[in-house]
C-alpha cells in the first residue's frame, strides 16, 4: 500500500499506539525487548502464533497486544492481529476500523479472511476485528473451524497474535492456548493482585498452555516514565 494511503488511515486512528507514533521512545524500546525475548524464548521451534491475555480486565492487555503486533511488523514480518475477545472487542476501536465483518463471520463461513482483514497505518500489520458478538464465544473459539482458520492464516502471515479475554473472567484464553505456540500474560503493577496472577497462571498451566512469559506494565520508573518488561516463566 502507498505511504500516502497508510498515512490517511493513521490519521483516522483513535488511540495513540506509542510503538507507531513514537518508535524511538523508551516504552517502544521495551516493546522491542519483549519481541526479542519472545523470539528467543524457545530454541527448538519458531513462535508464530500466540495469545496475549491477563488475569482480569483493565490491565493493559489490549494495548500491549496492539503495540507488540506493531513492533513485530516493524521488523519486516507480515503480522495479523486478531481480536479474539468475542465478548468485549476493542481492536476495531484501537485502529478505528469497522466491526461489521470479522472473526465470527469467518468461523460461521459467512466471510473469508481475505475479505475480512483490514490494513493499518503500519506497513506489514493487518488486523481482523471480532465481528458481530456471538451467543457462544467459547464454542466458536474451541471449534475445529478455529483451528483450521489459524492454519490457513499461517499460510499468509508470519506472525499471528490474538487478543483474548482475561483468564479469570471466562475460559476463552484457556481454550485458545492449545491452538497456538505460546501465551503472554499481562499484569498491571499496583492493580493485578498477586493471588489473581498466580491463579491465572495455574489455569493456563492446567490447560497445558505454553507460557512464554509475562509483561508487567504501569510500573513507574520515575514520576513521569512508564515502562514495560518481559520476564520468563
Amino acid at each position: 500500500m502507498a505511504r500516502k494511503d497508510r498515512k490517511q488511515i493513521f490519521q483516522l486512528q483513535s488511540r495513540s499506539l506509542i510503538s507507531m507514533t513514537n518508535p524511538k521512545s523508551p516504552i517502544s524500546e521495551q516493546y522491542r525487548t519483549i519481541r526479542t525475548n519472545i523470539q528467543f524464548s524457545t530454541v527448538d521451534e519458531e513462535i508464530r502464533t500466540m495469545i496475549v491475555t491477563s488475569a482480569g480486565p483493565g490491565e493493559g492487555k489490549s494495548t500491549t497486544t496492539a503495540n507488540l503486533a506493531a513492533v513485530f511488523a516493524q521488523q519486516g514480518k507480515r503480522v495479523l492481529l486478531i481480536d479474539a475477545d468475542l465478548r468485549k472487542p476493542t481492536v476495531h476501536l484501537t485502529f478505528r476500523s469497522d466491526n461489521h465483518v470479522g472473526l465470527t463471520n469467518i468461523l460461521t463461513r459467512k466471510s473469508t479472511l481475505e475479505d475480512a482483514v483490514r490494513l493499518t497505518a503500519q506497513e506489514n500489520l493487518f488486523v481482523l476485528s471480532s465481528g458481530p458478538i456471538p451467543p457462544n464465544p467459547s464454542e466458536l473459539l474451541g471449534s475445529k473451524g478455529m483451528m483450521a482458520f489459524i492454519e490457513e492464516a499461517k499460510e499468509t502471515y508470519d506472525i499471528i497474535i490474538l487478543d483474548t479475554p482475561p483468564v479469570l473472567a471466562v475460559t476463552d484464553a484457556q481454550v485458545l492456548s492449545n491452538l497456538v505456540d505460546g501465551v503472554v500474560l499481562v499484569v498491571s503493577s499496583g492493580k493485578t493482585e498477586i493471588d489473581s496472577a498466580k491463579k491465572a497462571k495455574e489455569l493456563l498451566d492446567n490447560a497445558k498452555a505454553k507460557i512464554l512469559g509475562s509483561v508487567l506494565n504501569n510500573k513507574k520508573q520515575d514520576e513521569s516514565a512508564q515502562y514495560y518488561y518481559y520476564g520468563g516463566k
